[in-house]
């Protein structure tokens, strides 16, 4: 509380000491009633100020609250100076039968419906339909008031029928916002169920008021400014407590403790409203002791009331379907989404299957190479030939060289990380065509190599891209080595997004050329290490068999760099160049 706040609250309270003073000292007179009218505007002036503060500051739906707890209590002083206006200014007694008195009846409605709002719980996915449901709730209020008050006070005009059927409607109302203020302090905590006591006290104190000034008017002892005044005006000043001493926040993140029974009773009650319009137009037709001239206005009203209420029902119902149909897609979604994972599951269950064995196997091979690699280097110490010391150094090229694949493939199995580089990919395409040389020479199949000389890098492990590069070449070399000569190109491209690793197989005329029904070359036990390696690298492999029967293994990798844009035109005056190198 700030030192303002104080001053502002003393000052309330002294107004209200003021009332309660002139009330037990002053008589009937002019100036004791000027000076309560007056007071009591003050009061609601007061009230309504330090609301609007709290509604500018919040957000969401707590400046909706606010400003529904605004709109009432600026509702309630416009009512209060209208009465201020005729009996302080025109020096007239508010009538009887006053059309202002409507607005006593409405400045109850904004406050309803910003308990409706329940701020205080987190916003639930039912709220979009709900808030049509309050729409519905507060038209009903509205068309109850005109069907039992306004018949009796502009179509056949009563004074006595015309208060007690005020008097009843309006004690139902503060009865539901009682109800509705106990309700949010049984589900509320904290600064929210001190707010909502506080608005509870003030509405017990306003209807005990309201009730004791009805039995003083019928009475006819009532007047502005007496004893029965106290509790109206300590319900008005109430407000500016209330104001001044809130402390509450909208729980936005909040953990939703409430089931939705609230909203499904909302949207009861609402459907109920709407059906208890046929029931208020056979009562309005069947009460015969009432004039004619009220049963046709009733039955009217009841007509209207139907078709705008009839008109929400139509936007509830979209709202509902839309809102069904959202939640359809998102329970398909989350299916698809179920399976995917439920794939993937499977997938890497077999994957570390795949990796177990392949452990097995690396550990098991490790042991003749190393008596391989020890004989070699053995061999290169004794006395050789000229022609002897090359092939000897060419085994012990190829031994480390299959060390570093099992390294691989223990490293692929342990799943353990990388020390990833950039990477340039037509040196690997490259060594990986000159490993394979023995391969594609003893199946007679010719290979080019094409190189895309501007070609970005690529940014993983040397080791296992060139793992992938043989293991492709291979299974196409493979795919190839049956019916006759073949035409082999290895290729390197640049893309858009990355680089591009290709190897386009043509095969011979021959009875049976290479189809869709042949075995795909991107599966089997050292295409599922690959597709691992892939994975971790950002990569993709695609397959394409075509009509002629040739065949198409491509494997696309991200650029360790972004790819420079190139204009139209420097793409026509800078075409990509190729290195073409045929083996045979």
């Amino acid at each position: 509380m700030t030192k303002r706040s104080d001053l502002w609250l003393a000052a309330v309270a002294a107004a209200v000491a003021a009332q309660i003073v002139s009330a037990l000292v002053l008589k009937h007179s002019f100036g004791l009633t000027a000076f309560s009218d007056l007071l009591q505007c003050f009061l609601l002036l007061s009230g309504t100020a330090v609301f609007i503060p709290l509604a500018l500051r919040a957000q969401g739906r707590m400046r909706l609250f606010w400003s529904l707890m605004v709109l009432g209590a600026a509702l309630w002083l416009v009512y209060q100076s209208l009465w201020t206006y005729n009996e302080v200014v025109r020096h007239i007694d508010v009538p009887n039968l006053w059309y202002w008195d409507v607005i006593l009846f409405l400045h109850i409605v904004p406050m309803m419906a910003a308990l409706a709002l329940r701020p205080h719980v987190p916003r639930d996915e039912y709220a979009r339909v709900g808030e049509l449901d309050f729409l519905l709730l507060l038209l009903w209020w509205l068309y109850l008031y005109v069907l039992t008050v306004m018949p009796w006070q502009y179509v056949a005009p009563d004074v006595d029928v015309y208060n007690h059927n005020l008097a009843s409607v309006y004690a139902a109302e503060k009865l539901v916002l009682l109800a509705g203020l106990v309700g949010c302090m049984l589900t509320s905590r904290g600064g929210w169920r001190k707010l909502y006591a506080a608005m509870f006290a003030m509405t017990v104190c306003y209807s005990v008021s309201s009730t004791l000034a009805d039995w003083g008017i019928a009475h006819h002892t009532y007047y502005s400014g007496s004893l029965y005044d106290i509790p109206l005006v300590v319900a008005m000043a109430s407000l500016t407590w209330i104001g001044l001493r809130t402390r509450v926040e909208l729980p936005e993140n909040a953990k939703r403790e409430s089931p939705p029974v609230y909203g499904i009773w909302v949207a009861r009650f609402s459907m109920i409203a709407v059906f208890s319009l046929p029931i208020f137009a056979a009562w309005s037709l069947s009460e015969s002791s009432v004039p004619q001239r009220i049963r046709i206005f009733r039955v009217i009203l009841t007509m209207a009331a139907a078709f705008f209420m009839g008109v929400l029902v139509f936007l509830r119902q979209r709202l509902l379907d839309r809102e069904l149909l959202r939640l359809l897609n998102h329970s398909h979604e989350s299916f698809t989404n179920l399976k995917c994972l439920q794939a993937k599951i499977l997938q890497s269950e077999k994957t570390a299957s795949i990796g177990q064995l392949v452990a097995g196997v690396a550990h098991e091979i490790n042991n003749p190479l190393t008596a391989m690699l020890g004989y070699s280097d053995l061999l290169l110490s004794t006395p050789l030939t000229p022609v002897q010391r090359p092939l000897a150094n060419k085994i012990g090229h190829y031994v480390r060289r299959t060390r570093s694949l099992v390294a691989s493939l223990i490293s692929f199995a342990r799943q353990g990380p990388v020390a990833k580089t950039s990477v340039d990919l037509n040196a690997l395409a490259r060594t990986a065509v000159k490993l394979t040389q023995p391969q594609w020479e003893g199946w007679q199949i010719e290979v080019r190599l094409e190189l895309d000389s501007v070609l970005l890098k690529v940014f993983g492990d040397s080791n296992q891209l060139l793992q992938v590069c043989l293991q492709l070449i291979g299974n196409c070399l493979y795919a190839m080595s049956e019916g006759g000569s073949r035409s082999v190109a290895v290729r390197t491209r640049r893309q858009p997004d990355g680089c591009l690793f290709e190897i386009a197989a043509v095969p011979a005329p021959s009875p049976s050329p290479v189809t869709e029904d042949t075995p795909s070359l991107i599966s089997g036990l050292g295409l599922s290490a690959c597709q691992a390696v892939l994975e971790e690298h950002q990569g993709r492999i695609y397959q394409e068999y075509r009509a002629d029967g040739s065949l198409l293994l491509q494997m696309h990798l991200p650029a360790a760099e972004p790819v420079p844009a190139t204009s139209p035109g420097a793409e026509a005056t800078a075409p990509i160049l190729w290195q073409s190198q045929p083996y045979a």
